[in-house]
């Protein structure tokens, strides 16, 4: 039913399981390895091994799961996982005898953290094939944080297959996280900067980033919001699910401040009673032009002399960092902006250095 081979110093099993040959690698000691196949051959009798009626290719299974992600989640979200699974494709294909799931072991798993940890990667995550391709925009290794995210998704891939009946125990399981001690600084606008970007803003785009500025909405919260969302007797907007969208992390209100008020109203009174089911910004895109709000904010930012502005999720950070700058508490911070763990607030929580020192201060038993 099987065997065990030296190559080099190791020792490796060799099984014959279920019409499929299957390799491990055991380790220096040949007794160990001897125990081992045992082991093996007994779970293979008692259809232990980890392999079950319906084991699948790993291809296979990544494409069943976009299927089934892109009835489920968000297209953004999908778009995510389908770039994990395409880091961990290229990643399976320097391991032997990994081609179907139930051979995705902890081994290989910690293995992948090391590949990410040393392969080459652009900006937006993608592999770059080697150092010759390296651009100002590439960098050694994702950073923590990303693959910790990476090794979430293929957790909920893995538990997704245990549902489905493709596996009978997560490899992720026992799988340690990365400690994110090399996460990249947050950019935020000065209050300065904020100013000079605005006055550089042209008349018709002026209201779409002065409410991203004082709301921290998301993009595709900002291009979802009708009439109906903005309650201006209560001075709320309202980021609400629609029929062909809901919110990343669920609904939620954040209040208009005065200014705000003053300019939505304004808005509003231009566009000659609209209804209630009219976008209050007519900016929502698609295709080639998708990235028509970074476009314009680059062009702003280059006019106002601002550098390093080149993302739209740069005004929530700046609305979230002054926030924090201002004194209010993290876990109001999480509740404006949406986050669904406080851990995503913290990384603004050395903008207020005393804010500890101050809680403690207001303690008193004398």
């Amino acid at each position: 039913m099987g065997t065990i081979y030296k190559r080099g110093r190791v020792w490796y099993l060799d099984l014959r399981i279920k019409g499929r040959r299957v390799r491990r690698r055991v380790g220096p000691s040949k007794k160990i390895a001897e125990l081992a196949l045992r082991d093996a051959e007994v779970k293979i009798a008692r259809d232990e091994f980890g392999f079950t009626k319906n084991d699948i290719d790993i291809e296979k299974f990544f494409d069943l799961f976009l299927e089934y992600s892109q009835a489920t989640h968000r297209q953004a979200t999908t778009n995510r996982y389908r770039a994990v699974m395409d880091h961990f494709r290229t990643f399976v294909k320097q391991v032997p005898n990994v081609t179907f799931l139930s051979e995705v072991s902890t081994a290989v798993i910690d293995r992948f953290k090391v590949y990410r940890k040393s392969s080459w990667t652009n900006g937006n995550g993608r592999p770059v094939k080697s150092e010759e391709d390296a651009s100002a925009n590439t960098r050694k290794g994702a950073r923590s944080h990303t693959i910790n995210f990476e090794i979430d998704t293929l957790r909920l891939l893995f538990n997704l297959a245990i549902k489905w009946g493709y596996l009978k125990e997560n490899p992720t399981k026992g799988v340690t996280r990365l400690k994110e001690d090399d996460a990249k600084s947050v950019r935020f606008l000065t209050r300065e900067e904020c100013q000079l970007f605005l006055e550089a803003a042209p008349p018709d785009l002026y209201p779409v980033y002065f409410t991203l500025l004082n709301t921290g909405m998301r993009k595709a919260e900002l291009e979802h919001l009708t009439w109906a969302d903005v309650d201006f007797g209560r001075r709320k907007i309202l980021i609400k699910r629609k029929d062909d969208w809901q919110p990343k992390t669920g609904e939620r209100e954040i209040p208009i401040g005065s200014a705000l008020l003053e300019v939505l109203s304004a808005l509003k009174a231009q566009s000659k009673n609209p209804s209630n089911a009219d976008c209050v910004f007519k900016v929502k895109s698609s295709g080639r032009s998708h990235n028509m709000l970074r476009n314009e904010l680059m062009k702003i930012a280059k006019k106002a002399g601002i550098e390093n502005l080149t993302k739209l999720h740069t005004l929530r950070h700046t609305f979230a960092s002054h926030l924090v700058m201002q004194g209010v508490d993290l876990p109001t911070v999480m509740k404006l902006m949406g986050h669904s763990d406080i851990q995503t607030t913290m990384i603004y929580a050395h903008l207020a250095p005393d804010h500890l020192s101050d809680a403690v201060d207001k303690l008193s038993f004398t």
